[in-house]
């Protein structure tokens, strides 16, 4: 690989582009967690005004939370728009610079599932929004990551090994995280409150009883009592999946530090890179749980999808990293595979 010369200037407006992005995250998480999702039922306007022009003093209850994420929608549209240009004009390499298109076409779709959800009526669509809001962060951490440094040097290291069966250990587990996301995106779009109220059991069992009789007994014994529908055995089975999966993205990462100090040295970037995926693993499962005997506070709701992002962030650019070193032990090694090499080649344009 070739890499292009380090433009700090465009790295900067990048990690502030995927920053941006990160607080929009958070927006939208508060207006999930606050059911203030339909607060403003006009769109591309807010209530017949310019959305610029709304005036402040409306900007009440959930409208507040609602309108906010919109203008700041608008602030991350205009910078991926600037991101998209800059890549294009100022980084050589071919693929960055599709990168960026990528980017662009993303939050334009975003902004327009955003609005068909308003104007439609379609609450469902909050799921995908949600989820692609979730890959469109990753993609500006990713741009931010190939802008910088750090890739850089891994592009230009001379001697690197990397074993295919860690690699696969880390693309399974990202995928996992993202398949949770999923999981997480559904629960929080069904505003039914939650569907276990209790932790590490569920519903004082360790696999709670889903018969018609044990659902009514749930609903008749819930805390919330206003605005929240009642639940129904599939979103209790639901959030058991959504718990299981936890479990087992917990013992993949775990088994991604086990064999990243055993197969690359405790000193390498990507062990280190793995103890901090841990890390942010054990903070998830813990805001999780919060989440639960917190009764889904929305503050403590909101925190642990953008924790959740960040993880999905680090699997990826884990992932990013150990590929990447494949493709440089490739291209200087002439017995590495045909596929490799041209997609080594592919890289250096």
């Amino acid at each position: 690989m070739n890499p292009s010369p380090i433009h700090r200037p465009l790295h900067w407006f990048a990690v502030l582009t995927a920053l941006s992005t990160f607080l929009l995250l958070g927006a939208g998480g508060l207006v999930t967690s606050h059911e203030a999702g339909m607060s403003v039922p006009d769109w591309p306007n807010s209530y017949g005004y310019n959305m610029f022009a709304f005036p402040p003093s409306q900007w009440i209850g959930g409208i507040f939370y609602e309108h906010t994420h919109r203008l700041w929608a608008s602030v991350v549209g205009l910078m991926t728009t600037v991101l998209a240009v800059w890549l294009w004009m100022r980084d050589s390499r071919r693929w960055m610079k599709w990168l960026g298109v990528l980017a662009f076409l993303g939050v334009v779709a975003q902004g327009v599932l955003g609005g068909l959800r308003v104007t439609l009526k379609m609450d469902y669509l909050g799921i995908p929004h949600g989820v692609i809001a979730q890959a469109f962060f990753v993609l500006t951490c990713a741009i931010a990551f190939f802008t910088g440094g750090v890739w850089k040097r891994i592009s230009e290291q001379k001697q690197l090994t990397m074993p295919r069966g860690l690699r696969s250990l880390v693309l399974a587990t990202t995928s996992l995280v993202f398949i949770q996301l999923i999981l997480g995106a559904t629960m929080r779009h069904q505003h039914a409150g939650l569907s276990i109220s209790d932790f590490p059991l569920a519903h004082h069992q360790v696999w709670p009883d889903t018969s018609a009789d044990a659902i009514n007994r749930y609903n008749a014994e819930r805390i919330e009592t206003t605005n929240v529908n009642p639940i129904t055995a599939f979103q209790v089975i639901l959030q058991m999946v959504h718990r299981i999966v936890a479990l087992a993205i917990f013992v993949c990462v775990v088994l991604c530090v086990v064999q990243s100090r055993r197969q690359l040295g405790k000193a390498d970037v990507l062990t280190k890179f793995a103890w901090a995926w841990l890390a942010l693993i054990f903070v998830q499962i813990g805001l999780g749980a919060w989440t639960i005997w917190s009764n889904k506070a929305a503050d403590i709701a909101t925190a642990h999808v953008l924790v959740g992002a960040v993880s999905l962030v680090a699997g990826t650019l884990w992932c990013v990293m150990a590929f990447g070193r494949s493709l440089r032990t490739a291209a200087i090694d002439p017995e590495k595979t045909a596929a490799l090499g041209a997609l080594g080649n592919f890289a250096a344009k």
